[in-house]
């Protein structure tokens, strides 16, 4: 099976990112302006934590919080599961399947390389298995 790797040079590397000063309406902004579900916050260049629709539904909305005036710090998981490039796309399922995690950020080095989605991994299952589908179609009928 693949790796974190390989989704990654397929999608690419590029991240959307919030300050931890920032406000949650202007990351709920930016979700919506870049059509994505969560957003990696970074302090002073640094992977600090992130920010999720969920974190909003749980922490902010049913708590009576107003968004235009809690700031991220306050609502982000600090400490969220991270993978290497190397993980296997097996062990991306197992982890997000365990702790119903939607968003791994993906860590090389203490450096932040990316982010992959359950949709990514989705994704890519299917890729490969149209691709050993094809292969198996190809051997069977000897074209």
């Amino acid at each position: 099976m693949g790796t974190v790797r390989h989704i990654l040079q397929k999608k690419g590397n590029s991240v959307f990112s919030i300050d931890p000063n920032s406000t949650v309406y202007s990351a709920l902004e930016l979700m919506v302006e870049r059509d994505v579900g969560s957003l990696l916050v970074m302090e002073n260049g640094k992977f600090a934590g992130i920010f999720t629709e969920r974190d909003y539904a749980r922490k902010v909305m049913l708590k009576g919080k107003s968004s235009k005036e809690a700031i991220i710090r306050d609502i982000m998981s600090e400490h969220p599961a991270t993978v290497t490039p190397d993980a296997t796309v097996e062990e991306c399922m197992s982890l997000m399947t365990k702790g119903y995690i939607r968003h791994l950020p993906v860590i090389e080095e203490n450096k932040l390389v990316g982010l992959i989605s359950i949709g990514d991994i989705v994704k890519y299952i299917i890729e490969e298995q149209k691709f050993i589908i094809e292969n198996l179609e190809h051997y069977i009928t000897g074209h």
